[in-house]
């Protein structure tokens, strides 16, 4: 069992790590931190924080910082070494996104000829329901631990461990845990973050 001051730990990591490549691809680009602000839709000063990991970003602000630096989501939490086929469970780091109290675990290393990506979510008990979003593509999830409430252009649907749901991703959709506990599920979709 991971403690919680381990998960604060690596969260702090992973900040510093998506503050780096932010600003080592801005440098590169030799945009400022002003017209990379504004092109974002966040403020210069925030952006600053987020380069020296004094502050994480959420998913809507770092999507608006990729789409400013012409690269997609992945380029900031991605592995360096995408060639591997095999990903060890030892080697299993689990990121997550100031908006949201999920942690997320890549379970396969992405590469530009990949049409599919797996990643483990961990949904603490009492979070807020998702936010219902739609974009192309398709979803599956398999829920190995709790309970998921998932809902598609509407409609609810009550998922337990054992239970899973494949989707088209143009349908509004969200989810959300409703077990007392933490509900561990796998996501599967094509290339983009929730």
């Amino acid at each position: 069992m991971v403690s919680p001051l381990d998960n604060k730990a690596r969260a702090a990591v992973h900040a510093v790590a998506i503050g780096s490549k932010i600003r080592a691809l801005r440098h590169r680009l030799r945009y400022t931190l002003a017209e990379t602000a504004e092109a974002a839709g966040i403020s210069k000063p925030f952006l600053s924080q987020v380069e020296r990991g004094h502050a994480t970003p959420s998913i809507t602000s770092l999507v608006g910082i990729a789409e400013a630096l012409g690269v997609n989501v992945q380029y900031f939490v991605e592995t360096p070494n995408e060639a591997r086929s095999v990903c060890r469970g030892e080697e299993l780091k689990f990121f997550g996104f100031a908006d949201s109290a999920n942690l997320f675990g890549r379970l396969t290393n992405l590469s530009d000829d990949r049409k599919l990506e797996a990643i483990l979510v961990r949904m603490p008990a009492g979070q807020q329901p998702s936010e219902v979003t739609t974009h192309a593509g398709e979803e599956f999830l398999y829920v190995v631990r709790g309970q998921l409430s998932l809902t598609l252009e509407g409609t609810t649907f009550g998922l337990q461990a054992g239970d899973s749901a494949h989707y088209a991703s143009t349908v509004p959709h969200g989810w959300t845990n409703t077990a007392a506990e933490e509900t561990v599920l796998v996501w599967v979709g094509t290339p983009k973050l929730f």
